[in-house]
C-alpha cells in the first residue's frame, strides 16, 4: 500500500512538472513571437534635407504654402521659397545654384537656357487677367484697345468708356513669366510702352489698388477684391472659361529640375502632385489642376483640345 501511495505521488509530480514546462514553453513561444514581430516591422526613414525654390511670383503662394505644410510633416526638412521671376529661377535652375526654378513659361520659350539639360514638372494652370483700380468703371476691353492702351496709344479712360481719368501702366521686368505670358496672349506680342515697373505681383496688386487709373496683370491667384479684372473680348477670366480655351491669356506653371530630381527634392515634387494639393491647395488659391483642362498649349503657344 505504501508503495503504491509513493507511486502515485510520483506520478502526480511528474504531471505536474510537465504542465509547468508546457506553461511554460508556450510562453516563450508568445513572447518569441512579439519580438520577431517588432524586429520584423520596418523602420520608417526620417526625411532630412534642405530644398530651395526660386522664381515665378504667381506661383509662389502656392509652394510657400505646399512647402509649410510639408515641412510640418516633416520637422527636419527645410525649403526654401524665393520670387526673382520666373527668369531667374530658369537661370538659376540651370546653373545649378537652385534646386527647383519655378516658371511661368516653357524653359524652350528663354534664350540662354539649355532646356534638354531640364525635367519639366508641370504642377498646375493658373490664369492671367488686365486688373485696374476699382474707380475705373470699365468692365470688358477688346484685345485692340488693350493693345492701345499698354503701348501708349490710349492714355486716357474716357476713351474706352470709363472716367475722364490718365491711364496709368503699371509692368513687370521683362525676365517675368507673368508679362511674357500677357504679352503673348492678351497683347499679340505688342511691347509695352514705359510705365511703372514691379519685381512682384503683389507690388503690383498694391500700386494698382492706390493709384487712380491705374491698370497691370496679375495671375488670378492674386486676386483678393483690392483690384478689378477686365474681361477680354467680351470673355471673363474665369476658370471655366479657362478649362474651355475660351479665355487664352493662361499658363502653366511649371518646376524645373536640373535632370531627375531625388531625395528631399523628388518627396516634395511628389507631394506637389499629391491629393492634398491637387485636389486641395490649388483649387483653393485659385489655381487649376491641369488634369482638368480641356485644351493643352506647347511651347510655341499651340493650342489643341486634350
Amino acid at each position: 500500500m505504501r508503495s503504491s501511495s509513493v507511486g502515485a505521488r510520483r506520478a502526480g509530480r511528474v504531471t505536474h512538472l510537465v504542465a509547468l514546462l508546457m506553461v511554460v514553453a508556450m510562453a516563450a513561444l508568445v513572447v518569441s513571437g512579439c519580438s520577431g514581430s517588432k524586429t520584423a516591422e520596418p523602420q520608417k526613414e526620417v526625411l532630412k534635407g534642405s530644398v530651395t525654390a526660386v522664381g515665378s511670383t504667381a506661383m509662389q503662394p502656392l509652394v510657400e504654402r505646399a512647402a509649410a505644410r510639408f515641412m510640418e510633416a516633416h520637422p527636419e526638412v527645410q525649403i526654401s521659397v524665393q520670387g526673382g521671376g520666373s527668369g531667374t529661377g530658369l537661370s538659376q535652375v540651370a546653373a545649378g545654384a537652385c534646386d527647383i526654378g519655378n516658371s511661368d513659361v516653357f524653359a524652350e520659350e528663354k534664350q540662354g537656357i539649355d532646356a534638354s539639360q531640364l525635367v519639366d514638372h508641370k504642377v498646375c494652370v493658373v490664369g492671367m487677367a488686365a486688373v485696374v483700380n476699382p474707380g475705373v468703371t470699365a468692365d470688358n476691353l477688346t484685345q485692340q484697345q488693350l493693345i492701345d492702351i499698354f503701348t501708349g496709344k490710349i492714355t486716357n479712360w474716357k476713351d474706352v468708356g470709363g472716367p475722364d481719368v490718365k491711364v496709368v501702366l503699371v509692368n513687370r521686368p521683362k525676365g517675368s513669366g507673368t508679362r511674357a505670358t500677357f504679352k503673348k496672349f492678351a497683347l499679340g506680342g505688342a511691347e509695352e510702352a514705359e510705365g511703372i515697373e514691379e519685381d512682384s505681383s503683389g507690388a503690383v496688386r498694391r500700386i494698382i489698388k492706390d493709384t487712380p487709373g491705374a491698370i497691370g496683370y496679375l495671375a488670378l491667384s492674386y486676386l483678393d477684391g483690392s483690384v478689378k479684372a477686365i474681361s477680354l473680348d467680351g470673355v471673363a477670366p474665369t476658370k471655366e472659361n479657362i478649362v474651355t480655351g475660351k479665355y487664352p491669356v493662361w499658363a502653366y506653371q511649371h518646376m524645373y529640375t536640373k535632370g531627375q530630381p531625388s531625395g528631399v527634392t523628388k518627396a516634395f515634387l511628389d507631394y506637389m502632385f499629391s491629393d492634398e494639393v491637387q485636389t486641395g491647395l490649388v483649387p483653393e488659391m485659385g489655381y487649376i489642376p491641369a488634369s482638368e483642362m480641356e485644351v493643352e498649349r506647347d511651347w510655341r503657344g499651340n493650342v489643341k483640345p486634350k
